[in-house]
């Protein structure tokens, strides 16, 4: 176990048996925000190769790739090996990440799933409608796919610019629309632009899928052998016609997300321990298997193949399909082409419309019964934030159309992502110059949040400080033995210095695998509670971590003014042990494994607890209780 550190403290430890990996929503958006520069040199890189040596860059891009077994194989140029190919661990992420959002996202309130869903497709119906409606008759009509999907690298990128200005409720609700944006538009591309399709490779296709399943519900978990069978689908989708990224895509929803179970976790340590007592190679083998084993199938594939998608792929995406080639004649026929000028519309106008009109319209049609979880003006960021199309917009650009058609798409997909930045950010500063309460309305709305804590605070039971009416309540889940609830511990104190009308509530999570002293420590501040001092006790406690055997326990009892005779008969009935049982319930209730773990008004806080982010937290809290009050 680490212990903290000397100097500046990060507060960002816990204990449950290592430290706690940060929120996936955080860790995403840093991931895609991080990518989003390299996106953008790569697509600059991209055509300033083209308008320098257009010969070579066509060159790279069209030199074939064989890869053959007997007489078997698949045969296509680099571009398109990039394009089918690596392109697949992309959705895949995608996959990956619009499971973790209906398994511990926004979306695991079902109730919650109707609007965002509403939304992606209104945000793709109506620009493709713009795009139609300039294109009708023609025959460039066909490529109305290339007008309607978000880019999630670049509207992330764009997003971390208005950060400061949106609540973190914002950014998960503009996360969810461009995760149904991809799936739709993935399904477009499997059903409207698969050409030449063969129905018994098709067929094999599906049955290789059919057999993955009846394994997985067997309960295998080896990742060696659904990768083999996402190859043979693969394959058999490549042979079959239909755009075989489509595997991808459902791979990833296919792989469930869970929060770190204590029992897994308490597993893991017992398995560190005997290898800590013999450090054999078998031992170290299973105790590594143990800790992958704590985290889920999901989360350890993101953390293993986000970062290539984000940084490595998906660019490498741009390198080779971004190129054109521009000059004076090139752009005159480019702004008058109905493909530019349908793409660029659908983009910049469609994608806010489409989006905030769905919004609003399943908002009235349910009379406020169904609302969005947070303001119009982050709807409205959101709406143009959706307007940055690249990655599948230039996908499906690139199946739709060839020669001067393709380069007039992809130039429209270029504007449009420029257009629409600009109209994000300047959404962004006309919503910073409103009062400071009309602002706080129109970011965060009126509709009520997750709540997380399964138990709630119960003023007659919970150990509680500060005022009992208080409009925020932060609930800690802690271990009296924990080094990070001992860092914790004076930020609460400030937090509490700081704002009046917050409530502090303290619930106990010993956790014995790691602190042996812990269960011993929680029992003597109950023991403490029977006599009115149960704060007294949790003050000296974590002044003391590493002083918490039971004559320490008994010292401390004198110190605070308890009756030390009646302390030490109710220490060794373990009379606290049935309230320290039911704290311990309701964190597994509540998902909750590690400590610290803090809750502001039911809803669980992710990432630092030092007083700025706890602050910040308690800001936002009060703030939507004013609102919703």
């Amino acid at each position: 176990m680490t212990e903290p550190q000397e100097g500046p403290t990060s507060f960002f430890g816990s204990t449950a048996w290592a430290r706690r990996l940060e929120t996936p929503l955080r860790e995403f958006l840093r991931t895609e925000t991080g990518s989003a520069a390299i996106l953008l040199a790569a697509t600059l890189a991209a055509l300033v190769w083209a308008n320098v040596d257009l010969p070579s860059y066509e060159s790279v891009w069209g030199t074939r790739l064989s890869i053959h077994l007997s007489d078997s194989g698949v045969a296509q140029d680099l571009r398109h090996w990039v394009n089918t190919g690596l392109m697949t661990f992309f959705f895949f992420v995608v996959g990956l990440e619009a499971r973790r959002e209906f398994d511990m996202g926004e979306l695991r309130d079902r109730r919650r799933l109707l609007l965002p869903v509403v939304a992606g497709i209104g945000g793709m119906i109506v620009p493709v409608a713009i795009y139609l409606l300039i294109n009708g008759g023609l025959p460039s009509a066909h490529g109305w796919g290339a007008a309607m999907s978000t880019d999630t690298a670049f509207a992330m990128g764009m997003l971390a610019l208005v950060a400061a200005r949106l609540p973190a409720r914002a950014r998960t609700y503009i996360l969810t629309v461009t995760v149904v944006d991809d799936l739709v538009a993935l399904c477009v591309i499997a059903v409207f632009y698969s050409r030449h399709v063969r129905p018994p490779a098709l067929l094999a296709a599906v049955v290789i899928f059919a057999v993955m399943l009846l394994v997985k519900s067997s309960g295998v978990r080896h990742g060696l052998v659904y990768a083999g069978f996402a190859a043979a689908a693969w394959v058999a989708l490549f042979k079959s016609g239909v755009e075989p990224v489509v595997i991808g895509l459902a791979m990833g929803l296919l792989t469930y997300a869970s929060p770190a179970a204590r029992g897994d976790l308490q597993r893991a340590t017992d398995l560190f321990r005997l290898f800590r007592e013999q450090p054999t190679p078998e031992l170290a083998r299973s105790a590594s298997v143990g800790l992958a084993k704590a985290v889920s199938p999901n989360h350890r594939l993101q953390q293993l193949y986000h970062p290539w998608t984000s940084y490595v792929i998906v660019p490498l995406f741009a390198l080779s399909n971004a190129g054109i080639p521009i000059s004076g004649d090139f752009l005159a026929r480019a702004l008058t082409s109905p493909i530019t000028l349908g793409i660029l519309l659908a983009y910049v106008a469609g994608k806010p419309i489409g989006i905030i009109g769905s919004t609003w319209l399943v908002s009235w049609l349910s009379r406020g019964r169904v609302r969005p979880p947070v303001g119009w003006a982050a709807v409205a960021g959101g709406g143009t934030i959706a307007g940055i199309g690249f990655t599948v917009s230039l996908l499906i650009a690139t199946l739709a159309f060839t020669g001067r058609q393709l380069e007039e798409a992809k130039f429209g997909i270029l504007a449009a992502a420029l257009c629409a930045s600009v109209l994000t950010w300047s959404v962004s500063r006309v919503t910073a110059m409103l009062p400071p309460r009309l602002r706080v309305r129109a970011l965060l709305g009126t509709s009520e949040s997750i709540v997380d804590l399964a138990a709630p605070v119960d003023p007659d039971r919970d150990h509680l400080r500060g005022p009992e009416a208080a409009p925020v309540t932060l609930v800690e889940y802690g271990d009296f033995e924990c080094p990070y609830c001992g860092q914790a511990e004076p930020v609460v104190r400030e937090l509490l210095a700081d704002f009046g009308d917050v409530r502090y509530v303290w619930r106990h999570l010993p956790l014995h695998d790691v602190h042996p002293s812990a269960q011993l420590a929680a029992e003597a501040a109950e023991a403490a509670a029977e006599q009115g001092a149960f704060w007294d006790m949790h003050d000296l406690l974590l002044a003391h971590q590493g002083e918490i055997l039971l004559p320490d326990l008994l010292d401390y009892a004198e110190r605070i003014g308890v009756d030390a005779g009646r302390f030490r008969r109710d220490l060794e009935s373990h009379v606290g042990v049935p309230r320290i049982a039911e704290d311990i319930d309701s964190a597994d209730l509540s998902g909750v494994s590690g400590t610290p773990t803090f809750f502001v008004n039911g809803r669980r806080h992710h990432g630092a607890y030092d007083i700025t982010t706890l602050s910040a937290a308690v800001r936002a809290a009060r703030a939507r209780a004013a609102l919703t009050g």
